[in-house]
């Protein structure tokens, strides 16, 4: 397992890794790896939806997947504990179901969102935490 230095670092747009939490249906993972990405939604696998937060956060960081939410409230403080640990780490990618409604008739922008933040990638490779807006 990758040490919290490396769990996150992103090398180019295309080393990103998604995990979408339970919230997200697994169209919008399907329509993404249609896009050419590496996603995974929680509510495709039977291992992953009864699963306590902070297990699907360590899965998602040893998979080395950013984990895409919108339950800030829960998984902050999970990404904080970890970095203060030392353990290893990984993405956390929040959204909004203001900004981006979930609807099974409309998946659409939030999928050009998670698309556009895949290829743009990342900044800064100690980034941990971002928001899709």
């Amino acid at each position: 397992m990758a040490g919290p230095a490396t769990a996150h670092r992103v090398n180019g747009p295309t080393s990103i890794r998604f995990a979408l939490d339970e919230m997200f249906s697994p169209r919008i993972a399907a329509a993404l790896r249609d896009k050419g990405h590496d996603v995974v939604a929680v509510a495709e696998r039977p291992d992953l939806p009864a699963m306590a937060d902070d297990s699907l956060y360590a899965w998602a960081a040893a998979e080395q997947r950013w984990l895409v939410t919108e339950n800030v409230k829960d998984f902050r403080p999970i990404l904080l504990v970890v970095l203060q640990s030392g353990r290893a780490t990984t993405g956390l990618l929040f959204t909004s179901s203001r900004t981006f409604p979930r609807s099974r008739q409309n998946p659409g922008p939030l999928i050009d969102a998670l698309h556009a933040w895949l290829v743009a990638g990342t900044r800064d490779s100690a980034v941990v935490e971002d928001w899709l807006v």
